[in-house]
């Protein structure tokens, strides 16, 4: 494991230095890690083809070799470098959404060490669209597996502070280009099954893939994949995404919400915890005669907005000293279709299953009883 600082280079996010990037690509050729923009968020990149550097991600970000990486391609002529039997639908769908926030499941090439895909048959793959990105792929002409680079667990880091602030000393490069426009990871599905399935929501909307795949098979709610289990695909085990404070999800109708909040808070008060409200903002209007430290993402009503500022706010909590925080919800509807469903998943998982739903049929002692059944 390193001791020594990580190195740090500044680029301009649309035409980075060709210096920094031949550094970083020379990295990663010599088997180092490199953490590097994505238009989702900063991935900790190794040679997708070499056991070893991929073994240091996993070190580096104490991950479970359980939990699979994504393999990303310069050019979908890479594909079948890192994949075979390769479906006619995938090529279909890299033609649309590539480069882009889509990662393809496929039957694993040969030349793919297992341990990129936690010993299965299977590899995940997919081509960027950030140009800082893509111009380190195309210099080390090599696939790169890369992760969130963060440590395992954490809400994934969508600037270079945020990489530095687990990762410093730990890997090799960090190429900062700035805040990552989408801010959460891709949508991932799995063409190696009948009917395909939606794995992971993400930045590609499932709705826009039915187009080409219109018998995708969505889970009624987030995929949890076992602890003791090899997953399918990053991000589906139940702890994930979380800061240091305990997140409680709190769904429903925005005055129901709001009014357990005041009955919730105090009692969270009296009880000696320091208590955390991310909330959209016009619910943030309505608490500030709560002893809490608020946070906002922006409007519901835009889950963009929302889905760029969540794993932000959600590390800015750990700055804050906050022991519980709770954070609201997008509404049902929302949370099936588009960003409203990744962001849903997001925050289920940053809470590790903790769901209040709030309304007129739930009282609020209930609801009181239910979260302190939740606290340590």
């Amino acid at each position: 494991m390193m001791t020594n600082a990580t190195q740090v280079f500044h680029v301009d996010p649309v035409h980075p230095d060709p210096i920094a990037i031949a550094a970083a690509a020379q990295a990663l050729a010599e088997g180092r890690l490199v953490a590097f923009p994505t238009e989702t968020v900063y991935g900790l990149g190794a040679n997708a083809l070499d056991a070893g550097a991929v073994e240091r991600i996993f070190i580096a970000k104490q991950r479970p070799f359980s939990d699979p990486l994504i393999v990303h391609l310069a050019d979908v002529a890479q594909l079948t470098d890192v994949a075979i039997n390769i479906p006619t639908v995938a090529y279909a769908l890299a033609e649309r959404f590539w480069p882009g926030p889509l990662t393809l499941v496929l039957r694993r090439h040969p030349n793919v060490p297992a341990n990129v895909s936690a010993g299965r048959d299977t590899v995940a793959v997919r081509m960027p669209a950030h140009p800082v990105a893509l111009a380190l792929l195309r210099a080390c002409a090599l696939p790169i597996a890369a992760p969130s680079a963060n440590l395992f667990s954490r809400p994934s880091p969508t600037t270079a502070q945020h990489v530095l602030d687990d990762l410093d000393g730990r890997i090799d490069i960090v190429i900062d280009a700035g805040p990552t426009p989408i801010g959460l990871e891709s949508t991932v599905i799995d063409l190696t099954q009948t009917p395909p399935l939606l794995l992971r929501p993400g930045g590609t909307a499932v709705d826009a893939l039915r187009a080409f795949l219109p018998d995708l098979k969505t889970p009624d709610g987030p995929l949890i994949t076992s602890e003791k289990e090899s997953a399918a695909s990053p991000g589906t085990l139940l702890k994930h995404y979380s800061p240091r404070g305990q997140v409680i999800l709190l769904a429903g109708e925005s005055q129901a919400a709001l009014r357990f909040l005041h009955s919730a808070v105090p009692v969270l008060n009296r009880r000696g915890l320091r208590v955390g409200l991310l909330l959209p903002d016009d619910e943030a209007r309505e608490v500030a005669d709560l002893q809490a430290t608020v946070l906002t993402f922006g409007s519901l009503r835009e889950p963009s907005a929302v889905a760029r500022h969540l794993f932000a706010r959600l590390r800015a909590f750990d700055s804050l000293g906050v022991d519980v925080i709770f954070a609201r919800s997008v509404d049902e509807k929302s949370a099936r279709v588009g960003l409203g469903m990744a962001i849903y998943d997001r925050l289920f998982r940053a809470a590790e299953g903790r769901v209040l739903s709030v309304g007129d049929d739930v009282s609020d002692m209930d609801l009181l009883n239910q979260l302190l059944a939740y606290l340590p």
